[in-house]
């Protein structure tokens, strides 16, 4: 009897409670505790299925001819001990008729996982291999798969006295086909470093906002710095800050009790003379609003305003982890907004590091202060271009919603491959103009330039603002204030992103 050989190899994900596989194998005859098989819709068997049930002598068959389960998108139906099969259990799931969207692909991946949470057993094997996505190839499908699972797993209880019960399921392995490996494999790699950055860009945004301060901010920093040869931390603290003319940036925290820190991480993975990208990081550890103060309701979340800064410590992770052969510089701009004696006031003015004077007419409009100073300071690197990232304005999530980040720069080109880049990370944004009549809204007849432009087209005019501290190199801004969390009920929480948009933009950078 002529002998089937078949190449198998391994490529692991570990995170801190699954461990995720690609392995080329034949699913009908691998022992496992639960393997999850797609049906489409009419109740089609693909060749998986079909090997499924020969094996298991027309179980498959039978349970669709009883109409236990139709194939739609996303039914699931479980069956156990089905004879011949190895697996303990086969989990059906609807995969619909034709392409899938990525979204549907995400809410497949899910409904899936939720299952196999309430299950024995320590680990599962996915048979999706013959899913097809629109716009996916292997190593694209491989990795919005295992980027879906990765943040399922997802768990934040460091502050509970009483954590969750572990969970039996360990390892999941994804089937792959062996001419596809090579891709799932590559997939694999970076769904990891992008779930690394992801959960520990959670995790910052996340902390309570007593413990994570610019301080220990700084401290993450460091502590990043000694475990990686290739990357050099140096913090500004107050006094360098002031010798330095960062006027808006020390306005901001002088309320404070804590003091402001900018955080300067410079990786250097590529030649020494190659020109640094940066990413510049909004890190306002709590804002109350200052004297302009917010409602109370919902103020808890205002830990989540340095959710700019917390992305690009994710980004950075990454990009660690996969030792991308670039420069990169990563600077926090780090501070708490509070209201106190000391705190500015509406009508203050500030001469900025760049010597621009503005007029505070709202302690609010913080970010785009501490932000205005950073990005002048980025001059000094002489970067190919800057991206900021931060939790800006709410009239953002008035406009896009929590779906898609905002988006404004100085360079088409740039704003191009930013658009790509999150369209092929599933991390979308989409870009709002930046007029010259909107410059106008900005005017002050008692300073150089006005923090806030009126009620009209907020998310612009903070745009315009962070333009003018932006004319020394190709600069884009990318307002994340309705997807960096999401907000109330139980599941409030960060989202990690745009780690996987940074994160495909450098990739694309590299490979460049």
């Amino acid at each position: 009897m002529a002998a089937i050989i078949r190449q198998t190899r391994l490529f692991v994900l570990g995170t801190a409670h699954m461990e995720f596989l690609v392995k080329t194998t034949r699913p009908e005859t691998l022992k496992t505790a639960t393997l999850v098989v797609t049906i489409g819709e009419g109740r089609k068997l693909g060749d998986v299925a079909k090997a499924v049930d020969t094996t298991s002598g027309g179980a498959l068959s039978s349970v669709l001819k009883r109409g236990d389960i139709s194939g739609k998108l996303g039914q699931t139906l479980l069956l156990h001990s089905l004879p011949g099969l190895k697996a303990e259990r086969v989990l059906l799931v609807g995969s619909g008729k034709g392409d899938l969207s990525d979204r549907q692909l995400r809410k497949l991946v899910a409904g899936v996982q939720g299952v196999l949470k309430g299950l024995g057993g320590s680990d599962a094997l996915l048979a999706l291999g013959e899913l097809k996505v629109k716009g996916r190839d292997a190593y694209g499908k491989t990795r919005l798969i295992i980027e879906t699972l990765a943040d399922g797993n997802y768990l934040f209880e460091q502050f509970k006295s009483k954590k969750a019960d572990p969970r039996a399921l360990k390892k999941i392995t994804l089937a792959v086909d062996k001419t596809e490996l090579a891709d799932a494999e590559r997939g694999l790699l970076h769904a990891r470093a992008i779930a690394t950055g992801v959960a520990f860009t959670k995790d910052l945004g996340n902390l309570p906002p007593n413990l994570c301060h610019p301080s220990f901010l700084a401290e993450e920093a460091k502590a990043l710095g000694k475990a990686h040869k290739n990357l050099k931390v140096e913090i500004l603290d107050e006094k360098k800050l002031r010798e330095l003319g960062a006027g808006a940036f020390l306005a901001v925290a002088q309320g404070s009790e804590q003091p402001p820190r900018m955080i300067v991480m410079h990786y250097q993975g590529g030649r020494k003379d190659d020109k640094p990208f940066a990413l510049v990081g909004k890190g306002i550890t709590f804002d109350t609003g200052g004297i302009s103060i917010k409602p109370a309701a919902g103020m808890d979340e205002m830990k989540y305003d340095m959710c700019g800064a917390a992305s690009v410590f994710g980004t950075l992770k990454a990009v660690l982890e996969l030792q991308l052969p670039i420069n990169l510089v990563c600077l926090l701009a780090c501070a708490e907004n509070m209201p106190s004696g000391r705190a500015t006031r509406p009508g203050d003015i500030v001469t900025t590091m760049s010597g621009q004077t503005v007029e505070i007419l709202n302690t609010d409009a913080e970010g785009r202060l501490v932000l205005c100073d950073t990005l002048t300071y980025a001059e000094r690197f002489k970067p190919q271009a800057v991206i900021d990232i931060a939790t800006l304005t709410g009239a953002c999530i008035v406009a896009l919603g929590s779906n898609v980040s905002g988006l404004m720069g100085n360079n088409d080109t740039l704003i191009r491959q930013i658009l790509k880049a999150g369209e092929s990370a599933d991390d979308r944004a989409w870009q709002l103009p930046l007029h010259d009549e909107y410059q106008e809204q900005l005017d002050s007849p008692f300073a150089d330039i006005a923090n806030i432009g009126g009620p009209k087209a907020g998310t612009i005019t903070a745009g315009c603002f962070l333009s003018r501290f932006a004319k020394a190199f190709h600069w884009a801004h990318l307002d994340i204030a309705g997807t960096a969390w999401i907000s109330g009920g139980k599941d409030k929480g960060g989202t990690g992103r745009p780690v996987p948009l940074l994160t495909q933009y450098l990739l694309d950078r590299a490979k460049a």
